[in-house]
């Protein structure tokens, strides 16, 4: 195949242009002739201009293209505002076919039904490009439905976008149909000698740490793990809600996991309420992660992930690449990452609204990427020069490194801040029964064994109390009203213990186990702890209940002597047995 690139600038330019094609297949077996169109130029008549004037000077040739935020020639931005790239096709078997519809949501299921009909009329098939305007529109279900193209079929292609990033405006055309602002365009390819291979490449890296979508509505994420998603950026990088925001989240979008392969989705903007508005829909349930990129990371993904294009010996390549990676280089130093690519072969392409490519059988809409794809006919060439791309030397950019060495450090900060926040939980719940927030009985036994050892090594002045309560009849409790009301019962008598206790010096609060509490009272006498008893029995049995009527407990109190623990447990647990057996709700001291 022989490409020819031309820049428009006036219709005698254009004319020449053609004269020299239509000169080239004179003396070359030149088949199908396809034209690709970009412009950044949004009048419509200026485009449709253009459509009239390849009708009428090769009315052979198939075209279609859209309107673009940039355009890319010999592998690097021009400022060219409309370029024409001619492909004409050398072998006889090589055929092309356009399809064009309305594209709204509605649209997505014929459409796609549309294009799965004629790729099953025409075997020869083997890839699709596309151009789209999908601003405003959910590609979820077009992704969906595209999966289930025939398998042997590789698709790609970009959104049809405007100059100015905040403009919704984009149009899409082909030979024999309008300029559409709601569109979509399908140019089909194929034939036994014909040959693709398309790939992405980010460039961006993930951080370790995981959050998890809690809320999302579309293009709108609304909280991480349960907080609003702008608290990521202002927590862990110390980005903010103002004039910079999409600048700065350039460098640390989010990498989104789908079936082993990661996403990357942009925050366009901050709302008031915490919630971000994202390059593409994002899915509750799924986990993302913050990415990181600057020139040097960007730049060896290309040359690693790049070499593959220069494996395939392609005689064009085409570039898909996002207009957030032309905000995010700036147009001086944006072609350092494809200008490479035209060492192996003419490259040409545009910047998009998101850019799309089938891998293992499944249609992705990526954001912050840069889709590359490789053409040729025929068999590999037996002989030719193959480029290193991860040898050649890319001049990188000077940009401010400062900024991202601090968000760094900021992210560490705040990860550190959280694990060690996760180790006091774990910490906590290692020790603390979890339906009552109190001690558990390992660690309230624990407490009890060394107030009992420094009370005996007289460390302790004063006297050792415990206070061991059992509620009554609480197993009818849950056979009648239900194991939730029953846990509503143990919960009500631990915010007993903790109300009554509360002005208590030197108290600890345990469950014994089920519904068994313990106190230890390290500085209160039998006395004390029987009229502290007694407070908490009466408080208890006024506690009401959404289904089970008022409960009571029985109470045994005793103080410590000159004895070991399980001596002191077993004469505790004598008295709540004897105010048991003496008609229970009582306090029986021993």
């Amino acid at each position: 195949m022989k490409q020819f690139k031309i820049l428009y600038r006036d219709d005698d330019g254009l004319l020449e242009n053609l004269a020299e094609i239509r000169q080239w297949k004179e003396t070359h077996a030149g088949y199908t002739t396809v034209f690709r169109i970009y412009s950044d130029d949004m009048e419509r008549e200026h485009i449709r201009h253009i459509c009239e004037f390849l009708d009428h000077e090769m009315p052979d040739a198939l075209y279609l293209g859209c309107t673009t935020n940039a355009n890319i020639t010999d592998g690097a931005l021009t400022n060219t505002r409309i370029i024409l790239l001619c492909t004409v096709f050398e072998c006889e078997t090589t055929k092309a076919k356009i399809l064009q519809f309305p594209f709204l949501e509605d649209d997505v299921a014929h459409d796609v039904a549309e294009l799965k009909k004629c790729c099953e009329e025409n075997p020869w098939v083997n890839a699709v490009e596309m151009h789209a305007t999908i601003m405003d529109m959910s590609m979820m279900e077009f992704c969906n439905k595209m999966s289930g193209l025939r398998e042997d079929i590789q698709v790609f292609g970009g959104g049809a976008f405007n100059p100015d990033m905040d403009d919704e405006t984009a149009f899409v055309f082909s030979k024999g149909n309008e300029i559409l602002g709601h569109g979509i365009v399908f140019l089909l390819l194929g034939g036994e000698d014909f040959h693709t291979y398309s790939t992405f490449i980010s460039g961006w890296k993930p951080l370790k740490r995981k959050f998890k979508v809690t809320k999302a509505d579309r293009e709108i994420l609304y909280e991480l793990d349960g907080k609003p998603a702008l608290d990521i950026y202002r927590r862990f990088l110390n980005i903010n809600r103002n004039e910079k925001f999409f600048s700065n989240t350039l460098e640390f979008p989010l990498f989104v996991e789908h079936d082993g392969i990661d996403i990357l989705r942009c925050p366009l903007a901050a709302n008031e309420d915490g919630s971000l508005v994202m390059s593409s829909d994002m899915q509750e349930g799924t986990n993302v992660r913050l990415a990181y990129g600057d020139p040097e990371t960007i730049l060896a993904s290309i040359r690693e992930d790049g070499q593959r294009i220069a494996d395939f010996m392609p005689e064009v390549i085409q570039t898909f690449s996002c207009a957030a990676r032309r905000a995010f280089w700036g147009d001086e130093n944006i072609s350092d990452e494809t200008v490479i690519f035209n060492k192996v072969a003419p490259t040409a392409g545009f910047y998009t609204h998101g850019e799309f490519v089938r891998i293992n059988g499944d249609m992705l809409n990526f954001n912050v990427t840069l889709v590359i794809v490789a053409m040729r006919e025929g068999d590999e060439p037996a002989s030719g020069k193959r480029v290193n791309i991860a040898q050649e030397q890319l001049e990188n950019s000077e940009r401010e490194r400062i900024p991202i060495i601090r968000r760094f450090v900021s992210f560490i900060e705040a990860s550190t801040a959280d694990l060690e926040e996760m180790n006091k939980k774990l910490a906590m719940s290692s020790v603390t029964d979890g339906l009552t927030r109190l001690n558990n009985r390992a660690e309230i036994e624990r407490k009890i064994h060394s107030t009992l050892d420094r009370y005996r090594n007289f460390e302790i002045r004063g006297h050792m109390s415990l206070i061991m309560l059992d509620i009554d009849n609480f197993k009818k409790v849950n056979d009648i009203y239900g194991h939730k009301e029953g846990d509503h019962v143990i919960q009500a008598l631990a915010d007993v213990l903790r109300d009554t206790t509360a002005d208590v010096d030197s108290c600890s609060l345990g469950r014994w186990g089920g519904e068994e509490f313990m106190v230890l009272l390290a500085d209160s006498d039998l006395d004390e702890a029987e009229a502290l008893a007694e407070k908490i029995r009466l408080a208890f049995a006024a506690v009401s209940y959404e289904t089970a009527p008022c409960q009571t407990v029985s109470i045994g109190v005793t103080q410590a002597g000159d004895e070991n623990a399980d001596m002191l447990y077993s004469r505790v647990d004598k008295a709540l047995y004897m105010a048991k057996a003496a008609g229970k709700n009582r306090v029986v001291r021993l």
